[in-house]
């Protein structure tokens, strides 16, 4: 079969935390193949505004919408938001996190739980909140922003890998559910991104070399470099993957 383009134009796409890091670059990459955007952010409204005037000119829709993913009524919000603006819900990024962390014998449950709730549970409700749209219309694509760290740990950020971890076995468990709906489901695991999560580490030059020096492409990604990825999962060309976890992360972790 030829696949004379990608397919995104016309489409609606939602990026939870899409206002910043890779969130944003993925928005953008959407927004440039002619998706309609849906900007999810938490706090930052400035940035979310700085995305939408980013999309001007683009000859699409952007619209940005204030929800804490933790919370169902927030996710229900969201959705409901998209679908009276647009009509539709064709694809769902799930890329709001938080990487927090302690050693297992000092973290507290509060801790615990705010990572597990935002990263974990926020994939959940979203999902849960986007799939009835997209079983109406038989088709859809959900990518959920995992990471290497859900795949082989990471000390002191237990509860962190827990999560990612979770986010990758709920997408196996959704890639096998969906199926039938045409609802396609996949995970891309960066390693290391150039992104505020990471800057206070980075400011640290010795460690940012360490960091490179176990990378074999050599350098730290930038959020573009996982933003591709991502959007090659929500296009035509891609229509045969689910229940995949594409690793981006320069060679460093190589998962079979």
């Amino acid at each position: 079969m030829e696949f004379e383009g990608l397919g995104l134009e016309g489409q609606v796409a939602l990026v939870t935390g899409g206002s910043r890091g890779i969130g944003r670059a993925t928005t953008m990459r959407l927004a440039r193949l002619g998706a309609n955007v849906a900007v999810n952010y938490l706090k930052d409204e400035g940035a979310a505004e700085e995305v939408l005037k980013a999309c001007a000119g683009l000859n699409v829709k952007a619209l940005a919408v204030q929800a804490d993913v933790s919370r169902v009524e927030d996710a229900e919000r969201l959705v409901c938001r998209i679908l009276e603006e647009f009509g539709r819900l064709d694809i769902l990024v799930c890329n709001a996190g938080v990487w927090e962390g302690a050693a297992v014998d000092e973290m507290k449950e509060e801790l615990w739980d705010r990572v597990l709730e935002i990263n974990l549970k926020g994939t959940w409700t979203v999902c849960r909140a986007a799939v009835p749209a997209m079983k109406k219309r038989k088709s859809g694509r959900i990518v959920i922003v995992s990471s290497t760290a859900g795949q082989r740990g990471e000390a002191f950020v237990s509860n962190y890998a827990a999560s990612k971890g979770g986010q990758i076995s709920f997408m196996k468990s959704l890639a096998s559910e969906l199926a039938s709906d045409a609802i396609n489901v996949n995970a891309v695991a960066p390693g290391w991104v150039e992104t505020e999560m990471c800057e206070g580490v980075f400011r640290d030059a010795s460690y940012r070399k360490a960091v490179e020096n176990t990378i074999p492409l050599g350098r730290v990604a930038t959020a573009d470099d996982i933003a591709c990825p991502i959007v090659f999962l929500c296009t035509r060309w891609a229509r045969h993957i689910t229940g995949e976890v594409l690793n981006v992360n320069g060679g460093s972790v190589l998962c079979g």
